[in-house]
């Protein structure tokens, strides 16, 4: 079976979970193209994966001359494919504007959803209006927390279901705990670790609010923030305006060695689908506080401190209530080790889609 996947701008998780499939879908009788921007596969690398990857520019928000350029490159790139799996409502709605409305022998369109659309005003309707072109021209439409799947089967998609994005395999650390920590300037204090994009998503004001509160503990913890994005001029005069204990490392290819070194990790987003990182953190064996953001409640179960999104309060009291209370952070791992336990891997990821595409093309048979 040849199928085509399709996908966005991406510096993350989308990215990371698309390059996985590409690596396991071969040895399961699938053979795969990528179609996307070419910045994206500079990053993740899919032809090196074994994929046939061709260039379509897909950018993260509507532009209509750029957009039906990109629909006109899809349709070629979607020559001699058995189906087509698109990441993502914008890649989806695209794809569908390719394959046109679903109809018997069309070629098939499985999408998963990784985002939510956030915020109000003229971009919601817009995006709101792809979001429902992307879920009616889909065949299958998953996604990867429950919220999603909601969304989409309200805006009209025929079919849906919950597909959660497993973590990779996590890296084993590459130096010490302790020359990470001596690097990062943290000596005897807790170190807490975050990492994401600096974007407006992941909440950051709550964190450093949070960090504010927790200031004049003696020791007064670090927090560090592994990213890049375009919050970050704004979040650094915040955090030496107010003289936080805060550090913005920049985009960081050592993840598991910060993982290692750290005593907490931190998530404050307004909305998230599957963190990955908070996968890698849960199974790197540390303790998470985390905002019921999206898809997080249901991912960590009660293996993490889950408080509500945009407190900084109760945050700070999660933070330093684990921090003061190491019995508190033991049966808290315990929990997280028998959450772990029961998520889906990579292998699983990739037989559920090639299981699928396969149904969807034999019915078009």
């Amino acid at each position: 079976m040849r199928l085509t996947i399709v996908v966005g701008m991406t510096a993350g998780g989308v990215g990371a979970h698309v390059r996985s499939l590409v690596e396991r879908l071969g040895a399961l009788g699938v053979t795969t193209g990528v179609a996307g921007p070419a910045e994206t596969e500079e990053r993740f690398g899919f032809t090196a994966a074994g994929a046939r990857f061709v260039p379509v520019e897909i950018g993260s928000a509507p532009n209509p001359p750029s957009d039906l350029a990109a629909v006109r490159a899809l349709r070629r790139a979607f020559s001699g494919a058995d189906a087509v799996h698109a990441h993502g409502f914008r890649a989806a709605a695209l794809s569908g504007l390719a394959l046109g409305r679903r109809r018997p022998g069309r070629t098939p369109l499985l999408a998963t959803w990784h985002n939510a659309v956030l915020g109000g005003g003229p971009r919601r309707l817009v995006l709101g209006g792809v979001e429902r072109l992307a879920a009616r021209r889909a065949d299958i439409t998953l996604g990867v927390s429950s919220d999603l799947v909601r969304r989409a089967r309200d805006l009209g998609a025929p079919r849906t279901r919950i597909a959660p994005v497993a973590a990779p395999v996590p890296r084993a650390p590459e130096r010490s705990r302790e020359d990470v920590r001596a690097e990062l300037g943290a000596g005897d204090r807790p170190l807490l670790v975050a990492v994401n994009r600096l974007a407006e998503q992941k909440g950051l004001d709550t964190l450093l609010a949070a960090a504010a509160r927790w200031g004049d503990r003696d020791p007064a913890p670090l927090t560090v923030v592994a990213g890049d994005g375009p919050e970050q001029d704004r979040l650094q005069h915040v955090i030496d305006r107010d003289g936080l204990a805060v550090r913005l490392l920049g985009r960081r290819g050592d993840v598991p060695d910060l993982l290692a070194a750290a005593d907490l990790y931190v998530l404050s987003s307004v909305w998230e689908g599957r963190p990955l990182v908070v996968q890698e953190a849960m199974l790197a064996g540390l303790p998470v506080v985390a905002t019921a953001a999206g898809g997080v409640p249901e991912l960590v179960g009660d293996g993490a401190e889950v408080v509500p999104v945009g407190d900084d309060a109760a945050f700070a009291r999660a933070v330093c209530g684990l921090l003061d209370d190491p019995a508190r952070r033991d049966e808290q791992l315990q929990r997280a080790r028998e959450q772990v336990a029961g998520w889906p891997d990579e292998d699983d990821n990739a037989r559920l889609v090639a299981d699928l595409c396969r149904e969807l093309t034999s019915r078009r048979g």
